[in-house]
C-alpha cells in the first residue's frame, strides 16, 4: 500500500518543458492550475514521463487530471545553500470527463520536527508541521503541512516522531521575501492544508 496519493484535476498553464532525463526516459514538468471553492488558484508543479502520454499532445489550456505522488528535492544555490522544492510526480495523466477542478490527498507518516504554533492577529490558531513519507527502496519525502483551528492547537503537543493519517489540499502560497534593507521579492512555496489529522497508535507486545 502506497503511503501517500494525491489526485488534481485542473488546467496546464504552459507547454511542458523537459526537466531530466534517466536511462533513456526523459521527465517533463509544469504547473497545473487548480481553482479551490473560494476562487482562490493553486499552482501546482507536476512532473511527468514521456511514457505516460505522449508529450505533443498537450497545450496550454488543457484540462488535465495528474493522479500520483507528492516528491520532495533539496536544490543547492551558489552559494551552498539548499532549498526543499516539492511537486507531483505523476503515475497516471488523462483528460478527465468532466471539467471540475479537484484537488485531495492523503498521506501517511512521521512529524520529523517539532510543530510551530500561532495565533493570527485576529486568534486564528495556525501549526506548521513538517511530515516524512517513506517511499519505497528507502527514501523519503519532507512535506510542510498546515494546520487550523482544533487541529493546529491538537498538533503542537505531538513529539517529533509521531506517526500520523492526514487528509488534506497540495496548495501554492506566495510571500514577501525581504533580500536586504531596500529589496524584497515574491516568492512562491507550497505545502499541504490539512483538513484531518490521526494519530497511529502504538501497539506494544505484551506477554502472557
Amino acid at each position: 500500500m502506497q503511503n501517500q496519493r494525491i489526485h488534481i484535476v485542473g488546467i496546464l498553464e504552459n507547454k511542458l518543458t523537459l526537466s531530466h532525463e534517466v536511462c533513456k526516459e526523459k521527465f517533463y514538468e509544469g504547473r497545473i492550475i487548480v481553482e479551490r471553492l473560494s476562487g482562490t488558484e493553486d499552482y501546482i508543479p507536476i512532473m511527468v514521463s514521456e511514457r505516460l502520454i505522449d508529450i505533443k499532445t498537450l497545450w496550454p489550456g488543457d484540462f488535465l487530471c495528474v493522479n500520483g505522488e507528492i516528491r520532495s528535492y533539496n536544490q543547492q544555490n551558489e552559494s551552498g545553500n539548499s532549498k526543499l522544492l516539492l511537486h507531483v510526480f505523476a503515475e497516471e495523466i488523462e483528460r478527465p470527463g468532466e471539467e471540475k477542478h479537484e484537488n485531495d490527498c492523503f498521506m501517511e507518516g512521521f512529524l520529523c520536527k517539532e510543530p510551530i504554533y500561532r495565533e493570527t492577529p485576529y486568534g486564528r490558531q495556525i501549526c506548521d508541521i513538517l511530515v516524512a513519507v517513506n517511499r519505497s527502496f528507502g527514501k523519503s519525502d519532507y512535506i510542510p503541512c498546515i494546520c487550523w483551528g482544533r487541529t493546529a492547537k491538537f498538533v503542537s503537543g505531538l513529539s517529533v516522531g509521531t506517526k500520523v493519517d492526514l487528509w488534506g489540499r497540495f496548495q501554492s502560497r506566495n510571500y514577501i521575501k525581504k533580500i536586504s534593507d531596500t529589496e524584497s521579492e515574491t516568492r512562491t512555496t507550497y505545502e499541504v492544508s490539512i483538513s484531518k489529522l490521526d494519530v497511529e497508535e502504538e501497539h506494544e507486545e505484551t506477554e502472557d
